[in-house]
C-alpha cells in the first residue's frame, strides 16, 4: 500500500532503509519525546523495528498501518507515521509520528499526517483519530492543533521516556471525522 502527496510517497519499511531509520532516530532529540525507543538507537533496533512493521502489515485485518515517510526529491526515509486501530466498533485508532531533526519545521509531518487522516477517515472509514504528547513537547502539540485535534485531557506523570527515563505529564487530543478539514 502506498499514499501519496506532493512531497512525499507514505509506504511500507523495507530492510533497505536501516540507515534512514538510524539516522532519523539516533538523536536524543528526537527519542525523547517518543516512550519505546531507547538511546542511541542502533542497527539492530531498526531492523527489529523492520521485521515488526513487516508482520503488522501481513497480518489479515491489518491492525497497525506502519507507512514509512520516503521525501521524493531524495529517494530517502525522513520519519514515519502509524496507525493503531484500536476498536473495529467504534472505528477508531491512535496515531504517532516521528521525524529527521534535519527534516524539522518544512511541513513534512503535517503533509503525512493529512494524507494518513485522509485515508483514515475516508478509506478506513473510522469515526475517530486519537493521540498523545508529552505535555512540554510544544512542537508536538502545537501541530496536533494545527490539525484540528482537541484536547481532551491530561494524565499527570503518566508516560516515561525510555531515552531519557523522565517521566512526563501526557496530553490526550482526539480528532472527529466531521472536525476533519481534509483541505488543510
Amino acid at each position: 500500500m502506498v499514499l501519496e502527496t506532493k512531497r512525499l510517497t507514505l509506504r511500507k519499511f523495507y530492510i533497505k532503509d536501516w540507515k534512514d531509520i538510524v539516522d532519523g532516530q539516533n538523536h536524543k532529540e528526537v527519542v525523547k519525546w517518543l516512550v519505546t525507543q531507547s538511546y542511541p538507537y542502533t542497527k539492530e533496533d531498526a531492523l527489529k523495528f523492520i521485521e515488526n512493521s513487516k508482520r503488522s502489515w501481513s497480518r489479515k485485518p491489518i491492525l497497525s498501518y506502519k507507512f514509512a515517510i520516503e521525501l521524493k526529491k531524495e529517494k530517502k526515509i525522513i520519519g514515519g507515521v502509524f496507525l493503531f486501530l484500536v476498536s473495529n466498533d467504534l472505528k477508531k485508532a491512535e496515531t504517532v509520528s516521528w521525524i529527521n531533526p534535519k527534516y524539522w519545521r518544512k511541513g513534512y509531518i503535517t503533509e503525512a499526517k493529512i494524507r494518513l487522516h485522509n485515508f483514515a477517515f475516508n478509506k478506513l472509514k473510522l469515526r475517530k483519530i486519537e493521540t498523545s504528547s508529552f505535555s512540554n513537547n510544544i512542537a508536538s502539540n502545537n501541530a496536533l492543533r494545527k490539525l484540528g485535534f482537541k484536547k481532551e485531557g491530561k494524565r499527570k506523570q503518566s508516560r516515561v521516556s525510555l531515552a531519557t527515563g523522565k517521566i512526563h505529564d501526557e496530553y490526550l487530543y482526539g480528532l472527529l471525522k466531521e472536525e476533519w478539514d481534509c483541505k488543510k
